[in-house]
């Protein structure tokens, strides 16, 4: 079997229950899918990734796009801009694992000092915070859901969902722009995000159920368990230089 096809074949499983997870929970493609596309072809990511994060948002927007918090997505865009270049120059110059480990670290904390809190501030200072921090890390890994997410636990699923959407849509699109510039986004890496499409519209159509099971009163929780996750797969993949 060729090493297109196992690209497509296995990297196409994992974007489908991303997509699945995001779908139902908000965030939590790119932790599913960047770890296993990552070892597939290094040298597609984070550019792979990048095209998927972008495609994934508009079925949700298309779902649930009246629920979108604009002041808030306006304050984690803000943070978001400065976040994506910054994220662009740590893939070229810096060690992508020393930021793994430093994020996968910070989320847990994170996750464990909200977990028994009912509220997260949701303010302009902590939005802008997260946003700044999203930015770093998604552009330089795949993976920046955590923490937008974490700010957003305590809101209501679709709530959590548009907002999230809209702005890793927004995210998505400057990652690329700024792995453009920087040369890492060469038509083959374009070319094997667009093939994985077709997994990402199977995911989010499988996601309905999973949706409604979720926003029973379970959102907070599930936001817990996918941050908690994401920061265990980014210290993973850091600590044993597979980023």
């Amino acid at each position: 079997m060729g090493h297109d096809l196992v690209l497509l074949l296995v990297g196409g499983f994992a974007v489908f229950a991303g997509a699945l997870v995001q779908g139902g929970v908000g965030f939590g493609l790119g932790l599913v899918a960047a770890p296993l596309l990552t070892l597939l072809d290094p040298t597609a990511m984070p550019g792979a990734i990048m095209v998927v994060n972008a495609t994934m948002p508009l079925f949700t927007l298309a779902a649930e796009w009246r629920r979108v918090d604009w002041r808030g997505f306006g304050f984690a865009v803000l943070g978001r801009l400065p976040g994506s270049v910054i994220g662009g120059f740590v893939v070229v110059y810096v060690s992508t694992n020393a930021l793994g480990v430093a994020v996968g670290v910070m989320v847990l904390v994170a996750v464990a000092l909200t977990a028994r809190a009912m509220a997260v501030p949701r303010n302009g200072v902590t939005l802008s915070a997260a946003g700044f921090l999203s930015g770093v890390t998604g552009t330089a890994t795949g993976i920046g859901g955590p923490p937008i997410a974490l700010v957003y636990q305590s809101a209501r699923g679709p709530q959590i969902r548009a907002t999230l959407a809209m702005f890793f849509f927004l995210s998505a699109m400057q990652s690329i722009a700024v792995l453009a510039v920087l040369g890492r986004m060469p038509p083959r890496v374009l070319g094997a995000g667009a093939l994985l499409i077709p997994f990402v519209v199977a995911g989010f159509a499988a996601s309905g159920p999973l949706r409604r099971y979720l926003d029973g009163g379970r959102v907070r929780l599930a936001v817990l368990c996918v941050a908690a996750l994401s920061a265990c797969v980014l210290l993973v993949q850091s600590l044993t230089g597979s980023l």
